[in-house]
């Protein structure tokens, strides 16, 4: 009985135990101002260029972002050329449209400044559109998983892999983006950054062709291109800060699991001429483009290890 007594001791003191540590923590979190949050990017290639504007929402909100509507926005280059972006669609898309097809507002070398105003509140920010190498040639070769994804995509496939090779000269840096049949691999855990040859600095990669994760980075590792398939890969040259900016978004973007570690605000180039003013969130970017597209044929694949 003594013994039973016991057992019944040592369970309700850890009852007890237990439940002292369950503390119910109330957060008060306060909504601030909202904040103007640019995303826009100009490259050399002679097409429509977009600068959404959007203004920033309370953590908790998972509302569409609210667009930012009549505002001026205007893109200057180093030689003074005026780019004026309209929204005419009235829904914080404003955008340039070339003039003729030849018509470009981005030029290698060239250093481009964006001013935003809206209301009381005038914005800026610059970029310079730096060299980007030729794409020579893009393979693939036929690959499969050992086991089937639960979400029922493809078992098997095709593995696509471009071929560049950086310029000579310490720093240049590269965003990979890829296509399949038209539709761009836009989730922040797809976005592929280089820097030189390989994934950072200090690699010692400067004039060497693209490494191998680099080059194989045109579908997501869990997934394959299929026969007839039409696959596109942009190689664009980005400035330092927009790589860095890249990088984070994509680490804060996919930052979750056991091992995730404090979240942390991303960098950004916008800045308000008044010191004092409202603060903005966002990227203004200029980018060289090369590109190369093919069409997956399986009588054309290379083997696995060739």
């Amino acid at each position: 009985m003594k013994k039973i007594f016991t057992q019944l001791f040592l369970f309700s003191l850890s009852l007890v135990v237990l439940t002292s540590c369950e503390d119910v923590v109330d957060l008060d979190i306060k909504s601030g101002n909202s904040q103007l949050v640019v995303d826009g990017w100009v490259t050399n290639q002679a097409t429509e260029h977009t600068i959404r504007l959007t203004e920033s929402a309370p953590y908790f909100d998972n509302t569409p972002a609210k667009p930012v509507l009549n505002a001026s926005v205007i893109v200057t280059d180093d030689k003074g050329k005026v780019f004026t972006f309209k929204d005419v669609k009235n829904n914080g898309y404003y955008v340039w449209k070339p003039t003729s097809a030849k018509d470009t507002l981005g030029r290698v070398g060239g250093t481009y400044t964006l001013n935003v105003k809206f209301g009381t509140e005038e914005y800026t920010a610059v970029s310079k559109l730096n060299r980007v190498p030729k794409i020579d040639s893009m393979t693939y070769f036929f690959d499969k998983l050992p086991v089937a994804p639960s979400d029922g995509s493809p078992k098997e496939g095709y593995k696509p892999e471009f071929f560049a090779r950086d310029f000579t000269g310490e720093g240049d840096c590269y965003w990979i983006k890829s296509y399949r049949n038209g539709k761009y691999y836009n989730k922040a855990s797809d976005i592929s950054t280089a820097y030189d040859a390989a994934f950072s600095p200090g690699a010692n990669s400067d004039g060497l062709i693209f490494i191998l994760p680099i080059r194989q980075s045109v579908v997501p590792q869990l997934e394959f291109a299929l026969e007839k398939d039409t696959v596109k890969v942009e190689l664009q040259s980005v400035s330092l800060a927009g790589y860095y900016f890249l990088n984070q978004v994509r680490i804060e973007s996919t930052n979750g699991g056991l091992f995730a570690t404090a979240p942390s605000n991303i960098f950004t180039n916008i800045n308000n001429i008044n010191p004092n003013g409202r603060k903005a969130l966002g990227f203004f970017g200029a980018a060289g483009v090369s590109t190369f597209q093919t069409v997956i044929d399986a009588k054309k694949a290379k083997p696995k290890n060739g």
